[in-house]
């Protein structure tokens, strides 16, 4: 088991908190357009927004628009130095855009990684990445490899935490296998529209569990060796705050105002807190660049989920639109 002794800044450890803001939507265009002063503008308004409701980890990917969710943020901190130190920055590297390198794929050579953190902190502006995450599994990856280049950005100071996203228990515990350093991040897409994180759980021995992709085990790996769990699309574009699609969705939605209504908070608050009342502690990591969609989402970062297991199980059935297996 590897050692998790390690020490942070305050603040610093990305499995203390409870809402993370995704920056995916800052920079403008996924194109090689320029920013400028617009972009600029609207990511400073998030950001602002974000650590006005108490918000102070960003998560990023050196392929957020095409780089320019990072260089924005970087322009950010270079305008208040002073926030550098108040602030969690994780990004994410190991997807490879198609442009002049080829086509699109994944890339987990220690190279590509230690390249990727080289322009990530560049862009950033910043002289160490608190978490990096690997984007997706790479099925040619040398775990040996990709644990000597994580060594090698930790022992240099340029990263101080290291996850991954979009992996199962076995692929974590396989990588964790050739690294000393602690994986303590797993990222994943987890709403009460993208169900099957819990459904995977309760499915086990029915005709259902065929149609369930989740990994099953991965939570409780999670759970067990420390491994924070974090939410990525965790308001589900909306569906249950506004843009349902069916039925079910609009059902649930009302049920989500009713909720947000008697508990005197926002239906982003619900939707985020159902998230939040599972036992394995997750974090949501909210994409919205609206700034009064981003304030709309306080209580999931100030507040305990306010929802009795009857709540919770009324909009999970809800969502569902059929009844329990």
């Amino acid at each position: 088991m590897a050692d998790d002794q390690h020490v942070f800044p305050a603040g610093a450890d990305i499995r203390d908190h409870r809402l993370i803001y995704g920056c995916m939507g800052l920079g403008g265009g996924w194109d090689d357009e320029p920013y400028g002063a617009p972009e600029i503008a609207a990511a400073q308004a998030a950001v602002e927004a974000a650590l006005e409701i108490g918000v102070t980890a960003f998560d990023h990917a050196d392929i957020y628009r095409n780089g320019k969710a990072e260089a924005v943020f970087g322009e950010v901190l270079a305008r208040a130095p002073e926030l550098r130190s108040r602030v969690v920055i994780q990004t994410k590297c190991g997807i490879r855009l198609a442009g002049e390198d080829g086509p699109g794929r994944y890339d987990l050579r220690g190279t590509h990684i230690v390249h990727s953190v080289e322009r990530s902190l560049a862009r950033l502006r910043t002289d160490v990445l608190d978490v990096l995450l690997l984007h997706r599994p790479d099925p040619l990856a040398d775990p040996d490899e990709v644990a000597e280049a994580l060594t090698s950005l930790h022992r240099q100071g340029l990263v101080r935490q290291f996850g991954v996203s979009n992996m199962a228990a076995a692929q974590i515990a396989h990588l964790q296998a050739s690294l000393d350093l602690p994986l303590v991040v797993d990222q994943l897409e987890m709403s009460l529209a993208r169900r099957d994180w819990v459904e995977a759980g309760v499915l086990v021995n029915t005709a259902e569990s065929t149609g369930t992709g989740f990994p099953l085990g991965t939570l409780e790996h999670c759970r067990t060796h420390r491994i924070g769990v974090q939410a990525w699309s965790p308001l589900a574009r909306g569906r249950f705050t506004g843009a349902g699609r069916t039925p079910a969705d609009r059902e649930t939605a009302e049920r989500v105002a009713a909720l947000a209504g008697a508990k005197g908070t926002t239906p982003e608050a619900i939707v985020l807190w159902w998230i939040q009342r599972h036992p394995a502690r997750v974090a949501p990591v909210i994409g919205t660049a609206d700034p009064d969609r981003i304030r709309a989402c306080r209580d999931a970062a100030r507040r305990d989920p306010e929802l009795t297991r009857e709540d919770w199980y009324d909009l999970w059935v809800t969502a569902r639109g059929a009844p329990l297996p």
